[in-house]
């Protein structure tokens, strides 16, 4: 019997500088907190962690290699965190994904994942912005509608949802935001930690069931 296999996907946050020639190295950011902490609790565990974060995508890209680096390998247990930078190109790149473009793409990713890996659990994370610097609150705009068609997805396809935004919003009121993510998008150590926190007990519920 193989090892539970589970596969992280996204973008930069999720890539987290990874060496890109070895599937299964974690990278500096929340997968590689994540499966730490999970093994350092179960060193017995039979659990392959792979990581396929790319830096900079939006779910256009996941779409284009999602053959390839999720359905060709059929996870057991799949995590998604995607969605800033679909926001982050307008600002930047005047490169605009309407909110219906976003929900149908992501949704298409999800139903071939129903589709040909019926028995894979999903964990799908809400993607987040914090206010610093400054004119991260403009993003709100594009970024808000986002989030709600994530959690829409997530209502119909996810075994369980980590609600990012929120949780990193909590954090940074008692606190300050650049403790969690220094430019607002990308988590600092402090950040990767408490992201990871939470995805340990939502992969802990998934594989439970």
């Amino acid at each position: 019997m193989r090892k539970i296999r589970v596969l992280f996907q996204g973008d930069s946050i999720t890539d987290a500088g990874r060496d890109r020639s070895d599937i299964r190295n974690m990278g500096l950011g929340y997968p590689l907190f994540a499966s730490s902490v999970y093994k350092a609790e179960n060193p017995c565990a039979e659990v392959d962690f792979l990581n396929l974060g790319i830096s900079g995508d939006r779910v256009v890209n996941l779409q284009s290699r999602w053959q390839e680096d999720c359905i060709g390998l059929q996870p057991d247990v799949l995590s998604i965190l995607i969605g800033i930078n679909d926001t982050w190109r307008r600002y930047d790149q005047n490169l605009i994904t309407s909110c219906e473009q976003f929900e149908s793409i992501y949704a298409d990713i999800l139903e071939q994942v129903k589709t040909n890996l019926p028995n894979t659990k999903i964990i799908l994370m809400e993607p987040f912005v914090l206010p610093t610097p400054q004119d991260r609150n403009a993003w709100r705009e594009d970024l808000d509608p986002k989030i709600h068609a994530v959690r829409r997805l997530a209502a119909k396809y996810a075994d369980a949802f980590i609600p990012l935004d929120g949780i990193m919003a909590a954090a940074a009121i008692d606190t300050y935001p650049e403790q969690w993510a220094a430019d607002g998008v990308h988590p600092t150590s402090d950040g990767a930690a408490l992201i990871a926190k939470h995805w340990v007990a939502a992969f802990k519920n998934v594989i439970s069931e």
